[in-house]
C-alpha cells in the first residue's frame, strides 16, 4: 500500500504556481522583444545598404512567408512529441541567429536570411501559446490568451521603443547586438519554464489508451472543428487590417503629416498601449460581461471606422486618436480569436489546431499589405485604407453569422 501511495503521489501533477507564471511571462517578453528590437529601423537599414525597393519588399515579406510554411507542421510535430518546451529553445535560438545574420552577412543575403529565420522564431509561438494554455483549465482559455496577448504587445512595445533609443546612437548594429543579448537571456530563462505533465510526454498505460481512443487524424480534426475554421478566417482578416495599418502604411500617413522619428515612436505607443491594456481585460472582464460574439462584432466595426478615417484625420494629432482607438479595437478581438481557436480542442491536438490557426492568419500578413500596396499605387493611401476598412466590415459580418452566441454574465 505505501508503494502504491508513493506512485500515485509521483504521478499527480504539481499545481501551477505564481512563480511559474512569472517565469513564463518574462520569457515571453524577451521572446517578442528579440523579434521586434529592429523592426522600426528595418527599412531604413536596408535602404542604407543600397537595396532597391523591390528587394526590400521581398525581405520584409519573407518573415510571414516562413510562418505560413512552418507553423502548421510545427504544431503537428509538437503534438506528436507531446512536448512544447523544446520548441521554446528553438525560438530563442532562431531569434539570436536572425540578429546575427543581419550583422555579419553582407549584401541582400544577410537581411533576407535573417528575416526568414525570424519567421522561424515567430513560428514557435504555436507551442508557446499551447504551453501557457496548459497552465489554465480549458474553460479559462480566453483568460489565458488575454494574458498572453497582453504580454505579446508589451514585449513588442519594449523592443520597438528600445530600438528607437538605440537608433539614436547612429549605429545600426546596436539594435542587432541588443537582440542577440535578449535572445541569449531568453534562452537561459526558458530552462526554468515549467511544462506540466498534462502537456508533456506521459508514458503511463492509461494515458496511452486515452490517446489511442480519442485522438483524431489531422484531416478529421480540421474537418470537424468548425469553430477553428471560422476563427482562423476571422484572424486572417484581422491580420490583413493590422498589416495594412499599424504594421503597414499608417507610418507613411504619419510621415505625410510631418512626423519624424520621435513622431513615429509616439504613433507606436498610441496604438500599442491601449492594445495591450484592452487585450488584458477582454478575456477577463469584457467578453464575460457582454458576450464573445458581440465583442468580436463591435471590435471589427470599430476597426473599420478607424481605418477608414486614417487619411481624413486632418493631422498628426488626429492620426494618433484613430490609432489609439484602433488599438482598442484590435485588443477586443485578437485575444478572443486566439482563445477560441483551441477552446474546444483536446489537449493532445491543441498544437495542431494552433499551428493551423496561426498558419492561416499569417496569410493575412502577406495578402493585406500586398493588395493594399497595389491599390495605393493607383489611388494613394486612401485607397489602401478604404480596402482595410472593407475587410474589417466583412469580418464583422462573418463574426455575426459564423460564431456562436454566448450568454453574457
Amino acid at each position: 500500500m505505501p508503494l502504491l501511495t508513493e506512485r500515485t503521489a509521483a504521478a499527480s501533477p504539481r499545481a501551477i504556481t505564481a512563480r511559474d507564471h512569472v517565469v513564463f511571462a518574462a520569457a515571453t517578453l524577451l521572446y517578442w522583444a528579440t523579434m521586434y528590437i529592429y523592426v522600426p529601423i528595418l527599412t531604413p537599414f536596408l535602404e542604407d545598404r543600397g537595396l532597391p525597393l523591390g528587394t526590400i519588399g521581398l525581405i520584409v515579406g519573407s518573415y510571414g512567408l516562413t510562418q505560413v510554411l512552418i507553423r502548421f507542421p510545427l504544431g503537428l510535430y509538437s503534438d506528436r512529441l507531446s512536448r512544447r518546451k523544446p520548441f521554446l529553445f528553438v525560438g530563442m535560438a532562431a531569434g539570436l541567429l536572425s540578429c546575427a545574420l543581419f550583422m555579419y552577412v553582407g549584401g541582400s543575403l544577410g537581411p533576407l536570411s535573417g528575416r526568414l529565420v525570424a519567421g522561424i522564431c515567430a513560428s514557435t509561438w504555436v507551442p508557446f501559446t499551447v504551453l501557457y494554455a496548459s497552465y489554465y483549465p480549458p474553460s479559462q482559455s480566453g483568460k489565458a490568451m488575454s494574458t498572453l496577448s497582453f504580454l505579446t504587445v508589451v514585449g513588442q512595445l519594449g523592443g520597438m521603443t528600445l530600438s528607437g533609443y538605440l537608433a539614436g546612437s547612429g549605429d545600426w548594429n546596436a539594435a542587432f547586438l541588443a537582440g542577440i543579448a535578449i535572445a541569449a537571456a531568453g534562452g537561459a530563462l526558458v530552462v526554468f519554464v515549467r511544462e506540466p505533465r498534462s502537456a508533456a510526454a506521459v508514458d503511463s498505460k492509461a494515458a496511452s489508451v486515452e490517446e489511442n481512443a480519442g485522438k483524431r487524424g489531422t484531416l478529421a480534426l480540421l474537418r470537424d472543428a468548425r469553430q477553428l475554421q471560422i476563427v482562423s478566417l476571422l484572424s486572417l482578416l484581422a491580420h490583413c487590417v493590422l498589416f495594412i495599418t499599424m504594421f503597414g502604411f499608417t507610418p507613411l500617413q504619419a510621415v505625410a503629416y510631418g512626423a519624424g522619428k520621435n513622431g513615429l515612436t509616439g504613433l507606436v505607443v498610441a496604438f500599442m498601449v491601449p492594445h495591450a491594456l484592452v487585450s488584458l481585460w477582454t478575456g477577463r472582464y469584457i467578453a464575460p460581461r457582454f458576450g464573445t460574439r458581440r465583442v468580436l462584432v463591435c471590435g471589427f466595426l470599430l476597426a473599420a471606422v478607424c481605418t477608414a478615417l486614417i487619411p481624413f484625420s486632418g493631422g498628426y494629432a488626429g492620426l494618433l486618436a484613430t490609432q489609439a482607438v484602433n488599438g482598442v479595437a484590435q485588443g477586443l478581438y485578437l485575444p478572443l480569436l486566439l482563445g477560441l481557436a483551441i477552446k474546444d480542442i483536446r489537449p493532445s491536438e491543441r498544437a495542431t489546431a494552433m499551428g493551423f490557426y496561426q498558419s492561416v492568419y499569417a496569410i493575412g500578413m502577406f495578402a493585406g499589405p500586398y493588395l493594399a500596396g497595389w491599390l495605393n499605387a493607383g489611388g494613394g493611401l486612401k485607397a489602401g485604407f478604404a480596402f482595410g476598412a472593407a475587410i474589417a466590415t466583412v469580418a464583422a459580418v462573418v463574426a455575426q453569422l459564423g460564431t456562436k452566441p454566448e450568454r453574457a454574465a
